[in-house]
């Protein structure tokens, strides 16, 4: 489990990293839609289809015969690599190239810029872990092997 887990979820946040980088290096503009609304959408959607993917490879180690447990557990830890990785990524784009590729709220600009990364890299992670728990009970509940009916 925890080998899919991280293989997973270190190809989401890769994917999603590629999104970051691609973003910024072709719309500089941080309140354009491309970065209001494209990013997370975008992350999102490839974090439902990275648990996904993951859950159904897992199934595919057991035969199909995975159980709702089993499978949810699989997403949560899936998101949770996920989470780590592209918290540690941006940590790394703060240090390298600063402040310039944080897109700032409204009211902001008071804070000192130390606490604004806190609260970004605190509500990336447990967004991040949150949006992953329920997609992971969505998808396991769909996907884990039902018991038969006694007659």
């Amino acid at each position: 489990m925890k080998k899919i887990a991280i293989r997973y979820g270190l190809v989401i946040a890769a994917i999603a990293a590629a999104w970051v980088i691609v973003a910024h290096a072709f719309v500089a503009n941080l309140q354009s839609i491309i970065h209001t609304l494209g990013t997370p959408v975008f992350f999102n959607v490839v974090l439902f289809i990275g648990i996904f993917l993951g859950i159904s490879a897992f199934r595919r180690q057991y035969d199909g015969e995975a159980t709702f447990k089993q499978s949810l557990k699989t997403g949560v830890w899936i998101s949770l690599v996920y989470s780590l990785a592209i918290a540690l990524f941006f940590a790394g784009v703060l240090l390298v190239i600063g402040t310039r590729w944080m897109g700032v709220e409204a009211g902001a600009q008071q804070l000192p810029m130390r606490l604004v990364a806190i609260q970004a890299f605190l509500g990336l992670f447990l967004g991040s872990m949150l949006f992953g728990l329920g997609y992971s009970t969505l998808i396991a509940f769909f996907l884990a092997k039902r018991l038969p009916k006694s007659a």
